[in-house]
């Protein structure tokens, strides 16, 4: 067999995953109908061995297998011809080793800026280009973004990011000890998220049995920063919309959201909660009473806003029908997350991935939405109401737990020749984690995909013959992430 069936958060030996040619990896995934979640190289003395994982999540399964470039292969025929969502796995995979994907539609830097960076150009006597970023008017991070216009109408946007040359990845191989501090500051709004992929990653290599109570807390606060940010992205559309009632009020209450995990963890946005082996914190009778309060009250506050935004014409007008991506685009992109939900397409790793914590809820899923900015509001208002299900019903499962403890002394060492595979829903999407480790449990390749990577095209798909003012409220409806890209 020609792939290594494996599923989330399980170790499995390195030496087993197969080492086929590319043109048997590319004649199986055109069968396997699957989609991809890793494609990555790792250099191996003068070779390249390159990763493939493709995912199944109609039964939870995710497929991995390899193949080796020696020093004279310098190239292969793209994936991307036939499979557009390896575009950007095969940029970067390219940007990293220099092995190039020939007759790839669309080869250009991930995380190089260039001086020439080759944009794409459109000719013609009344077209114009408008470049915002990568300083931006606000105080968030570096992002290019360079439109092709025919008056106000918007035919091609070309986002170029790359700004920050972090190296997050090899960070990970220097240090010899469990890193929460790091993951967690991989991404500053998705703090829980990478920390748990990061800390699930560690504990299936170190064969470390976490009790079900952190198990449970840790997803009680995964879904609070869901509900937090959601909260905040509301917010941050009715702004530019100029619907300021909206977005005083959206702001306002994601604080509250916010300062409950302060009083759990001592941090806003969850730093420190979670540890290898555990969580730091518990979440006593009081504690839970004082979250399912708090819920309570915010639900019913965003209940009302939601709805008398929604009777405002103002506000639906530049909503319905703006920034659509539909379900075959979010489909043929890789569009992961919330992104991907509200075009339709239904995928979320919580659910899909056997996570017993969820899929043992009756919980509703969102509703089926239509890819505009409309529906993208919606998704989140949705998934609010959805987590706030969800934690109340993990807050009473967490009464059968009470006498465990919060977290155990995790094993110091990683299983030697492992690789893992950890994945994570976030509020944007599924957070991956990918660890390989050596003959003697070292560290060799740390790899991560935030969904960001997976979903900036989309923002760019989103625009298309839209007018140029109504790209800021495109933006905030996907919220991706800079840092999520630039590792």
């Amino acid at each position: 067999m020609n792939w290594i069936v494996t599923e989330n958060n399980k170790k499995i030996n390195a030496l087993d995953i197969p080492a086929v040619s590319i043109e048997e990896i590319k004649s199986d995934i055109e069968n396997m109908k699957m989609r991809v979640v890793g494609f990555f190289g790792k250099q191996e003395y003068e070779n390249v061995r390159l990763y493939v994982v493709m995912a199944d999540d109609k039964i939870g399964k995710l497929y991995v297998t390899s193949t080796i470039f020696t020093p004279n292969m310098k190239s292969y025929e793209s994936f991307t011809q036939k499979f557009p969502a390896f575009h950007i796995f095969e940029r970067e995979f390219y940007e990293e080793f220099g092995i190039e994907p020939l007759n790839h539609p669309w080869l250009k830097p991930v995380r190089i800026n260039q001086d020439k960076y080759p944009f794409f150009e459109m000719q013609g006597e009344d077209i114009h280009q408008v470049a915002v970023g990568p300083i931006h008017a606000g105080v968030i991070e570096p992002g290019h973004f360079r439109f092709m216009c025919l008056g106000e109408k918007v035919y091609d946007l070309e986002i170029m990011l790359g700004y920050q040359h972090r190296g997050v990845e090899e960070l990970f191989l220097k240090n010899k000890r469990y890193n929460n501090r790091l993951a967690e500051s991989v991404c500053g709004d998705s703090v829980i998220a990478y920390n748990m992929a990061y800390s699930q990653a560690m504990e299936a290599l170190s064969g470390t049995e976490i009790t079900s109570k952190a198990q449970i807390i840790r997803r009680v606060a995964l879904e609070m920063e869901r509900i937090a940010i959601h909260i905040g992205d509301m917010g941050a559309i009715a702004g530019d919309m100029a619907y300021l009632m909206g977005a005083s009020i959206f702001g306002i209450t994601r604080t509250l959201v916010i300062n409950t995990m302060l009083e759990i963890s001592g941090s806003r946005f969850g730093r420190g909660l979670i540890n290898v082996g555990g969580v730091n914190f518990d979440i006593d009778d009081k504690m839970s009473d004082k979250i399912i309060e708090m819920l309570d009250g915010v639900a019913k506050t965003v209940d009302r806003t939601t709805k008398v935004m929604l009777k405002t014409p103002s506000c639906i007008s530049r909503m319905e029908r703006t920034g659509c991506v539909s379900a075959e685009n979010a489909k043929a992109l890789g569009a992961v997350g919330m992104a991907a939900r509200s075009s339709g397409v239904d995928i979320d790793t919580r659910f899909d991935f056997n996570d017993k914590w969820y899929t043992s809820l009756d919980v509703v899923k969102p509703f089926k939405a239509t890819g505009d900015v409309h529906s993208r509001f919606m998704l989140r208002y949705k998934e609010i109401k959805q987590s706030m299900q969800i934690v109340k019903k993990l807050l009473a499962k967490l009464k059968e737990f009470k006498s465990e403890a919060i977290k155990v002394t995790p094993n110091n060492m990683l299983a030697p020749n492992s690789f893992v595979i950890s994945m994570t829903e976030g509020w944007r999407g599924e957070v991956v984690h990918i660890a390989l480790t050596g003959a003697n449990g070292e560290l060799l390749r740390y790899k991560m995909k935030d969904p960001s990577f997976n979903n900036w095209y989309m923002l760019a798909m989103a625009v298309r013959n839209n007018g140029v003012s109504d790209f800021p409220l495109c933006n905030k409806s996907f919220n991706l992430s800079y840092c999520g890209n630039d590792l």
